[in-house]
């Protein structure tokens, strides 16, 4: 069944223009004139996503999404404001949980991409709610298609991930909490624009710093899934270094999470053997000497000597 994306706006003009602009959807498009008929409607049907306008007669757009939180704690709520001062997006995010601000008037494709990516984050958290395996890793992939160069990227940092913990011994919980964690690691790119992924080159400090909140993003959205501490942990933590420059709280040796620094180790190696804008992949010989240089500054050295025992095993090498 499609997901129900609800419009809210007291004017009805508004509202004619924003079916205009999703004449062509996969979710079923719903809409009311105040915040009151609005949660008549949440009463009756299960809403992905509730858009609604901020300066309305009677409840503000603030305090309905304030409402919406407490009664469906699953669906994005994007606000609409021609006023997007600080004082406002602060009240919002405090009050109301908002996943994304638009400001009238609005850009049609900024409105568009805004309503897909919400789309996108509520499917993660109704899949991760239910565990569906198959749908939790068809939605890892759906998040790949941003960046052509790690197409099968969440698959085997996943099975890098898992060969790491086999090799030491680790509870079969702790395996899936993993694999889940692998395959979720980099679903806050959700939030990050396309011309960024994919751009041939080094990008700049600006723009890095929006790469570097995917971390954050992707924790939010497994936090709301009401995912294990794990699995979160994995989420947010994986771009930590050892050495405590990574990203994004700066943790260092053993303060990072046990299962974020084996998928750590998963995920660069799968980096530098894939194609990536900027560069073309190593062989495996190559990544293998990166990743050994890499123990004890970016990586943790016991996982990265047990992995290397482990690569170097497969490929049927004796003497690295």
């Amino acid at each position: 069944m499609r997901e129900c994306v609800l419009f809210v706006d007291d004017e009805e003009s508004t509202l004619n223009s924003i079916e205009r602009v999703f004449a062509d959807n996969d979710f079923r498009l719903l809409r009311a004139g105040s915040a009151e008929a609005a949660l008549e409607l949440m009463n009756k049907e299960e809403i992905a996503i509730v858009v609604s306008d901020n300066m309305m007669p009677g409840m503000k757009g603030i305090e309905l999404l304030e409402r919406v939180a407490a009664v469906s704690p699953d669906t994005m709520k994007i606000l609409m404001t021609a006023y997007a001062d600080l004082p406002t997006a602060l009240e919002a995010i405090n009050r109301g949980e908002v996943f994304r601000f638009i400001v009238k008037p609005w850009e049609n494709d900024v409105l568009v991409r805004t309503v897909e990516q919400g789309l996108h984050r509520y499917r993660i958290l109704k899949a991760v709610q239910r565990e569906d395996e198959s749908v939790l890793r068809s939605l890892a992939q759906t998040i790949e298609l941003k960046d052509p160069y790690t197409r099968g990227h969440c698959d085997r940092v996943a099975e890098y991930a898992l060969m790491i913990a086999e090799m030491l011994n680790l509870p079969e919980q702790v395996k899936k909490e993993i694999k889940y964690g692998s395959w979720l690691h980099d679903c806050g790119k959700i939030g990050v624009p396309e011309a960024i992924l994919n751009f041939a080159g080094p990008i700049t400090n600006i723009d890095f710093e929006t790469v570097k909140k995917h971390p954050e993003w992707g924790a939010d959205v497994v936090r709301e899934a009401r995912l294990s501490e794990t699995i979160i942990n994995i989420v947010r933590h994986h771009h930590e270094r050892y050495d405590g420059a990574g990203y994004p709280k700066g943790l260092s040796g053993t303060n990072i999470p046990f299962e974020a620094r084996i998928v750590a180790v998963a995920d660069t190696y799968d980096a530098l053997t894939t194609n990536r804008p900027y560069r073309k992949g190593y062989h495996w010989e190559r990544a293998l000497n990166i990743i050994s240089s890499m123990a004890g500054s970016a990586l943790d050295p016991e996982i990265v000597e047990i992995f290397l025992d482990r690569i170097m095993g497969k490929q049927g090498v004796n003497v690295f």
